[in-house]
């Protein structure tokens, strides 16, 4: 596969389809562009070492000398199916149990590390994010932390951007909390697909936090749950195949899911690096009606992982009926997401 064409962020929306705004795909290289000491697997491996990952736990990783959590849930996952075809249920479940500690951890770890603050991300990096965000029509993100709900609530700094999430006032009067409730959900704009930390499941509810209901900072009230043994909205099983069964069984993330699946037009990618347990959101591209799609490259395109993100695009609407869409690579750190000093 030769090493892909690539264009600025502004030559890359100018080849894009005039008269609508493009739809926006965002991955984790959104929040390691803002907080790479943060939101990378390394720094989140460092800090669950110190948030009581178990010694059993980290053999996994050692073993598979890798600091990626989903790589490693995916890993004993399939292990564990294994083991249960050698009829070794014992093993089965210790391997499984493993799986959840470590998705237990990296929830914790995300909200024990994340930025305590809005006011911690400075207000030259908000501007230049709601900017970025102001290209685009639906933004779907894969990411579950706070960055992007932060910067959409910066309106005093500018920018034309989308904000309706889909959660709204419960009918019964102001609470704690906002709702989601699908049939009040036709003007929502941005989508969570594996979930995000501010989102809780309250069995007859979807609740969202926030902290103009209460006046107790956000992360404070995600922290004091997660003591509380209630866990957030958070796909982050180790498989593809784990993820969509998890997003089917959610009417919150299954529908976002299939609103993706729907789309047309033209699409921006940034931040994904198209690995194998994103493919349940790849296989919709396969399939979807996009005519153009610009994808950001982080780094030389020559470097494997971008040819190999190029070789993953040239499967892109493969699987439909008509033409296949035009794809474009745009150099990731030209968007300046968080501003001219970022950097992925």
């Amino acid at each position: 596969m030769p090493k892909p064409k690539v264009v600025s962020f502004k030559t890359a929306l100018g080849k894009l389809a005039e008269g609508k705004k493009p739809h926006l795909l965002l991955g984790n290289g959104f929040s390691r562009a803002c907080r790479d000491d943060t939101f990378s697997y390394q720094a989140l491996y460092d800090q669950a070492e110190l948030s009581g990952l178990s010694k059993d736990a980290r053999r996994a990783f050692t073993a598979l000398g890798t600091t990626d959590f989903e790589q490693v849930m995916r890993m004993l996952k399939q292990a564990a199916k294994l083991a249960k075809e050698y009829k070794r249920p014992k093993l089965a479940g210790v391997l499984d149990a493993h799986a959840d500690e470590i998705r237990e951890v990296l929830v914790r770890t995300i909200a024990d590390n994340h930025p305590a603050r809005p006011h911690d991300i400075a207000p030259q990096q908000y501007k230049a994010c709601r900017s970025f965000l102001g290209h685009f029509a639906d933004v779907y993100t894969l990411n579950y932390d706070l960055l992007l709900y932060w910067a959409v609530m910066q309106e005093e700094l500018g920018g034309d951007v989308e904000k309706d999430d889909g959660f709204r006032q419960p009918e019964d009067g102001p609470e704690d909390y906002v709702t989601w409730e699908v049939q009040n959900t036709n003007s929502q704009r941005i989508h969570y697909l594996h979930g995000a930390l501010q989102i809780f499941d309250a069995g007859a509810e979807l609740q969202k936090y926030t902290w103009s209901n209460t006046q107790i900072a956000l992360i404070d009230q995600i922290r004091d749950a997660l003591k509380a043994d209630k866990y957030p909205l958070f796909v982050s099983e180790g498989t593809a195949e784990s993820k969509l069964e998890r997003i089917q069984h959610s009417g919150y993330l299954n529908r976002s899911y299939r609103s993706f699946a729907n789309l047309g037009g033209a699409l921006v990618i940034f931040g994904m690096s198209m690995a194998e347990n994103d493919e349940h959101i790849l296989r919709l591209l396969d399939r979807g009606k996009f005519k153009q799609i610009a994808i950001g490259l982080h780094g030389s395109a020559s470097l494997a992982g971008n040819k190999r993100i190029a070789a993953r695009a040239a499967s892109f609407g493969t699987k439909r009926k008509g033409s296949t869409p035009t794809i474009v690579y745009f150099d990731a750190s030209s968007a300046e997401v968080w501003g001219p000093n970022d950097d992925r």
